[in-house]
């Protein structure tokens, strides 16, 4: 792991002596600098008072700072202070921190020719005349770690960054790969996500395989990260971080024991500007990058004061449109100077960026910080040493023969009492899924053990009222133990306390209810195999073809038939399709029984065979899925989920184990849901074990309906053993067993190391199913869900094709009946020499008029005289002969134009037949008459 520190190693005794001299009483003076302070705490007004007050204690004018404290990003006040600094006639202005109100400082100082002096990193630098920023320049910083990656030769690196704005310090990284020359780079790029959570990334960052790591983030979560970088399992001696900020060295104290004198004064003036409300605001090693900038700005502007000689500050306010004869002399100045100050060598070029700098290289050794090496923008690296330090072997020589004492605690099944008729003693006595895993750590790392046993079961928890921890926790951190293992959850309260190794196991929080049972048969359950929403389409699609085929029937020519066969030009003709009778032959179809109704025109049996169609899928559909639901049996569940816990349907009453750390996830959850069952818990101790098995058993009970918050893992063991209890919905969390021992502790790196190479070698796993789904009467029950699950409805995206199929057959029967009816229109017209529009308006309005089944025939052709005529009439009289022999009854004859088949004779209603026997006899009487 590689760090930037100073030009020198012995840069932070420097900052020792500047800074700590005595403070002087401050009186008033001839050179005023003005600073504004936004953030949010007496830091930087401190540095700037303390660096003042070392720099001008001789001087017979000594600098006054100015110092005006305004709210984080608000332009208005940062504007009001810098317009109240220039009636001081300040000789420039530092400050402020944040990004947008240095921007709007800058456009004031710029206008009215006020040096600005900034010691913060911008995305991109400033190039006006009035500002100087002494912060290093983002391309010549991106350099410096460029060189180090072409020094270690990296073909392959990740880069994790925090925000957009630190992209411009990657700049040079980014286009490093020489494609010209054929290059091969793997470079990955990962942006942390806002919070303190980063352990998705990092096993992402891990499964792609790299080992070496470009890692740019705020001091602020630079900890953190490696914390849990160390959690994952990617800070091993095969993995090479690169960490660009600055102030890493401020994270870790042993490196540095320096005194302090320097943290003393600092501290000394925050707690005199805060009223003694802050003390300690710097630790012993926490002097950040940013302060010494801050000293080191107000080190070169006095030099730069002193070397002009200027008696008088600027004589302006922002009202004025003069600007300050002498403030461009002063930043040309400060860019031609070069002087040895905190933060390194200070010297700007020609367009007054901190271009070059000297910075030291630092690795970790296991000793601490080491010097490496140096860089700077004219030399590039230079290295101090030219070899790499071997890793430690395996086995650690800080456990290798050490005796360490173990508690524990009886949880099954990571620690129980072993089951013998004989008496046993020491560690014999024990057994377990975490009585193992600490053999195999003591094999791989040669220590010796003895187990304690933690007798009241309590792993510990935080009093807020006595600031103690109890239980297991107190132990270790009191040193009476030196590890802990059971199914203790890494916690960041706990994380605080103690130390923990690598998770050797990861689990969330669920329920524990009772198994579901068996729903009684439903006496509708013929519905079942359809969901409510396809019902609804099947019978919207019924409804919309019956209408359809009605509609079809009146439009389309050859569905409208000569009711009276023997009657060769009928005055009126009929048509089976009627409202009642098209809801008929549909129904028919669905129920698979057909009817008397047969379609005749082109466009009717094109609309029934899609009907078929569709009916062919969804009878046989709902038969298939039907037999599904008769056949696997339906399980109740009275809950599903934590929401329908907390709901609290069936009057379920719930708990966890007191003081555990199911019970602490509640309580610090910000979610609405989890804060409603904390408070319910809280409100209902009677609800809350002692211990797992006590819950278990509430479970189980007949007496109570109890659901019980545990771990996913000792759920998991119970289930495997009893047979009546399930888990109940999914996980609410994710964390982690770990083994805990003192904080701080050197065995905590080599015990992880382990812990992740079990991982990897499968033991843990072969651990888990021996003590899971083997011992101790593991595996009894059989999963009931293993046979295929509940039979579920089909839904519309089930049966949604041919949906779609009977839309567009009903379509095109629609398109084709239209041409039907435009075709006998102009064939009509044509023999009767009609005009066709109107002969289509009078069409058009019948069809429209959905007046009854019959249709007048309104263009008849009237038979001719002689032989026709002859022959016409005896047709009609041997028809009309022939139907009174048979006994009233009509065979029908042949028509012109409207032939009616053999398939739908049959279907002429009783009053058409009734109206030809009495058309018949009425022709009888006519020709006897006569005669």
């Amino acid at each position: 792991m590689w760090n930037i520190g100073c030009k020198e190693s012995d840069c932070l005794w420097s900052i020792i002596i500047l800074i700590s001299f005595h403070l002087v009483n401050l009186t008033c003076g001839d050179k005023t600098i003005g600073a504004i302070c936004d953030d949010g705490t007496f830091l930087y007004e401190a540095a700037i008072k303390v660096a003042v007050a070392s720099i001008t204690e001789e001087e017979e004018s000594p600098l006054i700072a100015n110092v005006i404290r305004t709210s984080p990003g608000d332009l208005l006040e940062t504007e009001d202070a810098v317009c109240s600094l220039l009636e001081k006639n300040v000789y420039g202005i530092f400050g402020p921190t944040k990004k947008d109100s240095i921007l709007h400082v800058q456009s004031i100082t710029d206008n009215l020719e006020i040096p600005q002096v900034i010691n913060q990193a911008m995305e991109t630098q400033n190039r006006n005349w009035s500002a100087v920023n002494l912060y290093p320049h983002h391309i010549s910083y991106s350099q410096l770690f460029t060189d180090l990656i072409e020094m270690k030769d990296w073909k392959e690196f990740t880069i994790v960054y925090e925000g957009s704005e630190l992209l411009p310090f990657l700049e040079n990284i980014f286009t490093m790969q020489d494609l010209n020359k054929r290059q091969k780079i793997l470079m990955n790029v990962v942006q942390l996500p806002d919070g303190d959570d980063f352990r998705s990334q990092l096993k992402a960052i891990k499964k792609s395989g790299s080992v070496n790591f470009v890692l740019d983030c705020t001091l602020e979560n630079l900890s953190t990260f490696l914390e849990q970088a160390q959690q994952v399992g990617i800070m091993s001696d095969q993995h090479s971080y690169l960490i660009m900020n600055p102030d890493f060295q401020t994270i870790d104290v042993d490196p540095f024991k320096h005194g302090g004198s320097n943290i003393t004064d600092i501290n000394e003036k925050v707690v005199e500007l805060s009223e003694g409300q802050l003390e300690k605001a710097v630790t012993e090693n926490g002097l950040t990058f940013d302060l010494a900038l801050m000293y080191d700005a107000v080190t070169i502007y006095g030099s730069a004061l002193n070397a002009l000689g200027l008696e008088e500050g600027a004589n302006i306010t922002c009202d004025q449109d003069d600007g300050w004869e002498f403030g461009s002399s002063i930043i040309n100045y400060i860019r031609t100077m070069e002087i040895d100050g905190m933060t390194g060598i200070i010297k700007f070029d020609d367009e007054g960026f901190r271009s070059y700098f000297e910075v030291d290289v630092l690795e970790i050794m296991p000793h601490g910080l080491e010097k490496v090496g140096s860089w700077n923008i004219e030399d590039g690296l230079i290295q101090d040493r030219n070899f790499i330090a071997p890793a430690e072997p395996e086995s650690s020589e800080t456990m290798k023969g050490k005796h360490f004492i173990i508690l524990t605690a009886l949880s099954a099944p990571y620690g129980m009492l072993k089951e013998s008729s004989k008496r046993l003693e020491g560690n014999e006595r024990y057994e377990g899924f975490g009585i193992e895993l600490i053999e195999e750590l003591a094999k791989m790392n040669e220590f010796n053990y003895t187990f304690e046993l933690q007798t009241d079961g309590v792993y510990g928890s935080f009093d807020t009222t006595t600031k103690q921890w109890n239980g297991m926790m107190k132990k270790i951190m009191d040193g009476i133990v030196d590890f802990g293992i059971t199914d203790l959850t890494i916690t960041s309260t706990r994380q605080k306390a103690v130390d923990f190794t690598s998770p050797f196991m990861t689990l969330g929080i669920t329920i524990l209810y009772k198994k579901p049972t068996k729903e009684p048969p439903d006496l509708f359950s013929f519905i079942s195999p359809l969901s409510p929403g396809v019902w609804s389409w099947l019978a919207g699609a019924y409804i919309g073809v019956s209408v359809l085929l009605f509609a079809l029937g009146r439009m389309a020519p050859e569905e409208w038939q000569n009711p009276y066969p023997c009657i060769e030009e009928p005055e009126t003709l009929d048509n089976q399709f009627t409202l009642a009778n098209s809801f008929w032959f549909t129904l028919g179809s669905v129920l698979t029984q057909g009817s008397e109704i047969a379609p005749i025109a082109v466009s009717t049996r094109m609309a029934g065979s899609m009907w078929w169609f569709f009916t062919l899928i969804m009878v046989s559909s709902y038969t298939a899925n039907l037999a599904a639901f008769l056949t696997i049996e339906s399980k109740f569940y009275a809950i599903k989920s934590v929401q329908d816990l907390a709901n609290n349907p069936y009057g379920i009453t719930y708990g966890a184990k007191k003081n555990g750390a199911t019970f602490s996830f509640f309580m610090e959850s910000d979610n609405l849901l989890y804060q409603k069952m904390y408070h319910y818990m809280d409100e209902h101790p009677e609800y809350q074990t002692a211990t797992n098995d006590q819950g278990l058993e509430r479970v189980k009970s007949e007496n109570e309906n109890y659901a019980f918050l545990m771990e996913s893992t000792s759920i998991e063991y119970m289930v495997e053993r009893n047979c009546d209890v399930a888990q109940v919905g999914g996980l609410l969390d994710n964390k982690g067993y770990g083994i805990a021992m003192k904080k701080n502790s050197p065995y905590r790196q080599p015990m992880s190391e382990s812990i992740l190479q079990l991982q990897e070698d499968g033991t843990l796993t072969k651990l888990k199913d021996k003590w899971w789904k083997e011992k101790r009467g593991g595996g009894a029950c059989e999963d009931d869900d293993t046979a295929g699950g509940e039979a579920q409805p089909l839904v519309l995206a089930n049966v949604g094709g041919v949906f779609i199929v009977l839309v567009v057959g009903s379509a095109m029967a629609a398109v084709c009946a239209f041409f039907e009816m435009l075709l006998d229109v102009w064939m009509i017209c044509r023999r009767h020499k009609l005009p066709f529009l109107d002969e289509l308006k009078a069409e058009l309005r019948f069809i429209l008029s959905f007046s009854g089944d019959t249709k007048p025939v309104r263009h008849r052709e009237l038979s001719g005289s002689g032989s026709r005529s002859t022959k016409n009439d005896e047709e009609d009289k041997n028809c009309e002969l022939e139907s009174l022999d048979d006994g009233n009854k009509l065979d029908p004859a042949p028509t012109p134009r409207s032939e009616r088949s053999t398939h739908s004779h049959h279907t002429i209603h009783s009053r058409r037949t009734s109206n030809a026997v009495q058309m018949a006899k009425m022709r009888k009487y006519s020709i006897r008459s006569g005669i």
